[in-house]
């Protein structure tokens, strides 16, 4: 069996959605402390650039909501009413006064009962319920009063109501009463669980007509009139004093009979007992101009009890909350199929996002990156890195011009990703062979055999004449020398997370800085073995999930001593390797660590800090370790502290931008791996941002 339902917008041929900027934003977020879950649903509530976000459907559903109670106000009937009672009135006024066959004292009587009518338009409908009109056009308006009030107070209800009974007979007022009748003894028999299926069914094959919304069962039907129900009880709520008496007076003339309002009132009170939990309290603030009906009011307040629901749905901070949550069908009505687009895109995101393999629940059920999103996440930080590192001038003097090993005395094609110097007289040897034979085949193809050679000389002598000799060189072409072993190299790279870190905004560029050379040694140096160590009051060893994960806290102390103890424990663990240390702090130590494990704070830093962290530094030194430091900020006071720290261990400092501080860390892990001892402006070791990595892009 087909079926078919409305189409519900969008372009049917639009490609899958992209992840790959929701995951770079949800990166940044994560690396800024907070937790995935979260940020994923900020970028969902920010947008991307081509993608509207949660707060901009938020932000059209308030507007659409302010529009609606700005626009109207909830005179619209009583002012029909009005105008029908003027017509009424005046028309009778034009009788009175062209009958010349009436007796003049009934005249008199009848003008009299006319001029003293209530100024209150309820009481002056009441009281002329029983006046025997002589006017046909009056009469018909003031009938016209009594079946707009009908038709108005049924509509409340029953959407549609006032169209469909427009021009109504007696017949068809009947069956409406027959409707509440059966509907009322429906739901009685409901709220005593007295009810079944049978009686459901029966009551729709006899009244369906009345319910557009199509029920299909006792539970949706309750549904539908309890909203619509709830909404009619707001809106009188929303109503002045004055207006809501006016009204209930008004209602006792709804087509004529007292007994329609009796029913009304026991709908409500059925109602009210099955759905307690809708809002029959509720009230608003109108101030617009343009009048509503009983009905179009209830619709109105309908409306915006939607509009309050799609608004809690956006703004997803309730426990549990999903995007699937959100009722696209509803955001259609209110803003157009395009709203619903949109949020079902940011639904089909948030699905993308956790079926991607980039999000995974803990143990604990909280979201974290998997390490397939760190290593993306690395990767781009690394291009970040190539880029900055590309664009420096006057530091590409390399000592060993890229090589990673010493040189073997063979070669072999550059494959993508080498990082071994060329063999410049192979690669030009295999260009000139490529040119010559591709010549030869051209000329085969061109020129009768017996001139081919006479034909060649000519050509060749011709383009030396214009353009000079030379080659062209292609890819294929390209050899490398080969290198029997590449030195592994044991680095440290020591980050402060001391609360100043982050107070001064360095905790996001120290966190890109330890991912960017996580991934470049995970990826491309894997014989290198990376310990990443954070240092505040006392210093730790992190796994790079944590560490980019790992939430700003006020931890008062520098410890350096406990950061370089851990270094100097990773560097004896690799006794063959090349010892690297990379330090990067904002302040001087103010903690060290006791004898007995203890930490101990000062600040101004204490003389026992400073030594114990010289003393530990000075050990670094005497396991060969290339220290650089990386100074962040102006302080006077840390730039002499750190640049005697270097003197006495022949290392650098670095004092880079924020911005910089990944290619700086990079740069000179690449210089420091296999760069020789030679004298810098400290006596330590050089080799510029690449040394004898050569030429790296990421």
């Amino acid at each position: 069996m087909s079926r078919y339902k409305k189409y519900a917008g969008g372009d049917p041929l639009a490609p899958p959605v992209d992840i790959a900027e929701a995951l770079d934003a949800i990166g940044e977020d994560v690396m800024s402390g907070y937790s995935p879950e979260r940020a994923m649903r900020e970028f969902l509530r920010r947008g991307g650039e081509d993608k509207r976000g949660l707060d901009d459907l938020a932000r059209q559903v308030a507007e659409r909501r302010r529009e609606l109670l700005q626009r109207h106000n909830l005179d619209g009937t009583l002012e029909q009413v009005r105008e029908l009672l003027d017509k009424a009135v005046l028309e009778e006024r034009k009788q009175l006064a062209r009958d010349v066959t009436m007796d003049d004292g009934d005249r008199a009587f009848r003008e009299m009962q006319i001029d003293n009518l209530s100024p209150n338009t309820a009481a002056a409908v009441s009281e002329l319920s029983s006046y025997d009109w002589t006017s046909r056009e009056a009469r018909e308006a003031y009938e016209e009063i009594k079946d707009l009030l009908g038709r108005e107070l049924l509509d409340q209800r029953f959407k549609g109501m006032k169209q469909a009974l427009e021009g109504a007979t007696d017949e068809d007022r009947e069956a409406i009463a027959e409707m509440l009748r059966d509907l009322n003894e429906l739901l009685d028999k409901h709220n005593r669980d007295d009810d079944t299926p049978e009686d459901f069914a029966e009551f729709m094959a006899k009244h369906g007509q009345h319910f557009p919304e199509n029920p299909q069962n006792i539970d949706e039907l309750l549904d539908t009139l309890a909203q619509r129900s709830a909404a009619a009880q707001r809106m009188l709520n929303s109503m002045s004093a004055e207006q809501r008496r006016e009204l209930m007076e008004l209602s006792q003339q709804a087509f004529g009979s007292p007994a329609l309002m009796e029913q009304m009132a026991q709908l409500d009170a059925n109602l009210q007992a099955a759905r307690p939990g809708e809002d029959w309290g509720g009230s608003e603030e109108f101030g617009g101009g343009e009048g509503l009906g009983l009905g179009d009011g209830t619709g109105v307040l309908q409306d915006i009890a939607e509009l309050d629901q799609l608004s809690e749905q956006l703004q997803q901070s309730y426990a549990g909350s999903r995007l699937d949550d959100i009722d696209l069908d509803a955001l259609s009505r209110q803003l157009g199929d395009q709203a619903a687009v949109d949020a079902r895109t940011l639904q089909e995101l948030e699905q993308a996002l956790r079926d991607s393999g980039q999000l995974e629940r803990g143990s604990d059920g909280d979201l974290r990156l998997t390490p397939k999103a760190m290593r993306q996440l690395g990767k781009a930080l690394l291009r970040d890195v190539a880029q900055r590192l590309s664009g420096r001038q006057g530091e590409r003097d390399l000592q060993r011009a890229g090589a990673a090993g010493d040189l073997s005395g063979s070669s072999r094609p550059w494959a993508f990703g080498d990082t071994e110097p060329w063999d410049v007289p192979r690669t030009i040897t295999n260009a000139v062979i490529r040119e010559t034979t591709e010549r030869g085949r051209r000329s085969s193809l061109l020129v009768p055999p017996g001139r081919a050679r006479e034909s060649a000389a000519g050509r060749q002598q011709v383009g030396e004449g214009r353009r000079g000799p030379g080659v062209r060189l292609t890819v294929d072409d390209i050899e490398v020398q080969e290198t029997e072993a590449r030195t592994q190299a044991a680095v440290a790279l020591l980050v402060d997370t001391s609360f100043s870190m982050a107070m001064d905004g360095r905790w996001v560029p120290m966190k890109r800085t330890a991912l960017a050379l996580h991934t470049l040694i995970k990826s491309r140096f894997r014989n290198d073995d990376l310990q990443l160590i954070s240092f505040g009051r006392y210093a730790q060893t992190m796994e790079i999930e944590k560490l980019t994960a790992l939430d700003a806290i006020w931890d008062k102390g520098t410890n350096l001593h406990h950061a370089l103890l851990l270094a100097n424990r990773h560097f004896r663990k690799h006794p063959g390797a090349q010892p690297v240390l990379l330090i990067v702090t904002d302040g001087e130590p103010t903690a060290h660590l006791e004898p007995g494990g203890e930490v101990w704070f000062s600040y101004p830093p204490h003389p026992v800090t400073i030594a114990r962290s010289v003393e530990e530094l000075e050990n670094s030194r005497r396991l060969g370790a290339q220290t650089t430091f990386f100074r962040l900020g102006d302080d006077p006071g840390l730039a002499r502290f750190i640049d005697s720290m270097a003197r006495r261990v022949e290392g650098r400092v670095v004092a880079p931008e924020l911005d910089d501080l990944g290619a700086a860390v990079v740069g000179s892990y690449l210089g420091d791996r296999t760069a020789r001892r030679t004298s810098n402006s400290y006596g330590g070791p050089t080799g510029g941002a690449f040394g004898g990595r050569g030429w790296w892009a990421g």
